[in-house]
């Protein structure tokens, strides 16, 4: 009792200030309790409802993965449904950053694998920093087998990295056509940007170059869908679900590939183009380039090595020659001039002019070709000779500024609108622009020199092929067309592409009939200058030559051309028509550094005359037996009635 009583005597003894103190702690420390409840059910709200289907899915992914597949490209036909380029099946290597426990270890071991630089493969990932870690990356495309096989066997060692079967390019024509077609490699940063809405990601395929870049859209097609079941290490347990990739579209080209194979041998170890066109309706026929790429080299990506090596090539590989290539057109210009001249009334087809060798103006003296000269000399006759004399005398009489004029309603100066990346316009100048570019006044004798091709003037093979061809044609100057159809999977047409027409050609039929005369008196005349090179014994062919000046230093000036170093000799120009009576097709031929028209260039363009009208031969052939079987069924019956 003693001791309770002691007890309440003390409790009373707290004052009121002590239970205030007391109160206050034990409230603070409630709400320190409620608080931490309430942030704790926030947060559990938080993460199960507001953000619960995102974390499931999250989730999700560490069970199942989905892994893209690359869709086959769309094949490229020729003009007749011929195959050109096709798929095969290829294998990459990627990894998957999120099934790598330690990134750092695999990637050592990738790089002893694929005997690369880790700095290479760091490069890549780099690249692809901006994916999702459950994304693979392409670490090496196309390895060779014994790299697959080891990856297989050592896939435990290699968590995350994984082999991958993919389409690839399949030439089946090798690097045919491989300007105009070109080549793919791997999306880059700039265009993954800028193609972010069409689903493609780090590491996929684009078109880099030619048709493949340009119709990009319509080869890729669409990729399709596997769905994974992995385990923790992203080691595949199960297929749940696959969806199959939609192929691209097909094209076909208006390309014949017997005359584009004829061109691409007949300039095998030169440099140089073909251009074979439709003059009827802008479609090309052969559009070759040499030397050509080698599209094997680009598969997987192109060594840096081999890619210098090919820039600094004197033969400039990399360069398209038939719409990037830009020469001085030489005498096929003076099929310019020649209309020019009759269309401004200078001159008659019998106006006649005297050539003895060379024509002197102004102190200078401007040499023809033909040293000893052509003598009194008529229009017809100075297309088939090509006296420089008689132009020079036409072109004086025109006058620069109207020469560009003709030259520009031809086409020249301007690009021609192909579907083809990096077209080169050429140059025609005039007295405006030279006072523009050069700040001086146009010279008389820079005439002379314009009016036979020289000079300023520069021209595409690309461009001379659609000259040639309007000239023949009735005047008309057609978009050059490379594309036929675009076709669907199952073969059906989603497009058709025709004809183009852009403008007509100055000058009346009566004129341009007067000049191809004189072209074809250039082929088929013993003193033409494409008497040689260009005739055929079954078709009459058109055609005129030119041989295009490089500027040479002037201690080569005295060395006979066999040995002048080939930068400094001069181009072959040859651009002719057929058949003469009703033209069909032009082809033109440019040869760098390699000598005269008539003797280098024109017999590439007869081959691929020859294979050209060795299919219509062959095909009258043909319709003429089955005539002559159908008349001798008739008779066999007529015979039993």
């Amino acid at each position: 009792m003693p001791r309770i009583r002691r007890a309440v005597e003390k409790i009373h003894k707290i004052d009121e200030e002590e239970l205030l103190i007391l109160k206050k702690r034990v409230d603070i420390a409630t709400a320190i309790v409620i608080v931490f409840i309430s942030l704790l059910i926030a947060r559990l709200w938080f993460l199960q409802i507001k953000k619960g289907d995102e974390y499931a899915k999250l989730a999700e992914n560490n069970r199942i993965r989905v892994q893209q597949i690359q869709a086959p490209r769309g094949n490229i036909l020729d003009r007749f449904g011929r195959v050109i380029i096709t798929n095969r099946p290829y294998f990459n290597l990627v990894w998957t950053k999120e099934d790598a426990p330690n990134p750092d270890e695999v990637i050592k071991r990738l790089s002893h694998v694929l005997q690369e630089d880790i700095t290479t493969l760091l490069t890549r990932i780099r690249e692809a920093s901006g994916q999702p870690r459950y994304m693979p990356i392409l670490i090496k495309e196309d390895i060779d087998w014994k790299t697959l096989v080891y990856i297989e066997n050592h896939h435990f060692d290699l968590p995350g990295v994984r082999v991958e079967p993919v389409p690839s390019r399949d030439y089946l024509y090798g690097n045919m056509a491989s300007h105009l077609i070109g080549y793919l490699g791997q999306i880059n940063k700039d265009e993954l940007e800028r193609l972010k809405y069409d689903k493609y990601q780090g590491g996929d395929p684009i078109g880099k170059m030619g048709i493949e870049k340009v119709y990009e859209r319509e080869l890729h097609g669409e990729k399709g869908h596997r769905y994974l079941e992995v385990d923790v290490l992203g080691f595949e347990q199960q297929i749940l679900q696959h969806q199959d990739p939609l192929p691209g579209n097909d094209l076909q080209l208006t390309i014949d590939i017997d005359l584009q194979k004829t061109a691409e041998e007949a300039l095998t170890g030169l440099g140089g183009a073909v251009v074979a066109m439709d003059v009827n309706t802008g479609r090309l026929l052969a559009l070759a380039s040499s030397p050509p790429l080698k599209l094997d080299e680009f598969i997987g990506g192109i060594p840096s090595k081999l890619w210098k090596d090919m820039l600094n090539d004197p033969m400039h590989p990399l360069v398209d020659k038939t719409i990037q290539g830009q020469y001085p057109p030489g005498s096929t210009y003076k099929i310019v001039t020649a209309l020019a001249g009759l269309a401004e009334k200078v001159i008659t087809p019998d106006t006649p002019f005297f050539c003895n060798g060379g024509l002197h103006i102004y102190n200078r003296r401007y040499g023809c070709w033909k040293k000893t000269g052509h003598g009194s000399i008529t229009l017809q006759r100075a297309l088939s000779e090509s006296c420089d004399v008689y132009f020079y005398q036409v072109g004086m009489k025109v006058g620069v500024d109207k020469l560009a004029a003709y030259a520009e309603s031809l086409g020249l100066n301007q690009k021609t609108g192909i579907e083809l990346e990096n077209e080169k316009p050429g140059l025609i100048p005039t007295s405006v622009w030279k006072k523009q570019k050069k700040k001086e006044k146009w010279q008389d004798g820079e005439t002379l020199s314009i009016a036979i091709g020289q000079g300023f003037n520069l021209a595409t093979p690309l461009q001379i092929c659609r000259l040639t061809a309007a000239m023949v044609n009735g005047g008309k100057l057609y978009k050059p067309q490379i594309i036929e159809e675009i076709k669907a999977t199952d073969g059906s047409t989603l497009k058709k592409i025709e004809p183009d027409l852009l403008g007509t050609a100055y000058g009346s039929a009566q004129d341009r009939n007067l000049i191809m005369k004189g072209m074809i008196d250039a082929v088929n005349t013993p003193h033409g200058t494409a008497y040689n090179g260009g005739r055929m014994s079954n078709v009459i062919v058109g055609g005129k030559t030119g041989t295009a000046q490089v500027v040479r230093m002037e201690k080569f000036k005295s060395l006979p051309e066999s040995l002048l170093p080939r930068k400094y000799k001069d181009h072959a120009w040859f651009t002719c028509f057929a058949p003469a009576d009703k033209p069909e097709i032009a082809v033109t031929v440019l040869v760098e550094h390699s000598g005269h028209g008539g003797s280098v260039a024109a017999p590439i363009a007869r081959k691929v005359l020859e294979e050209y009208f060795k299919e219509k031969t062959e095909a009258q052939v043909d319709k003429l037996k089955n005539i002559l079987q159908s008349e001798g069924q008739e008779a066999q019956s007529d015979t039993s009635d």
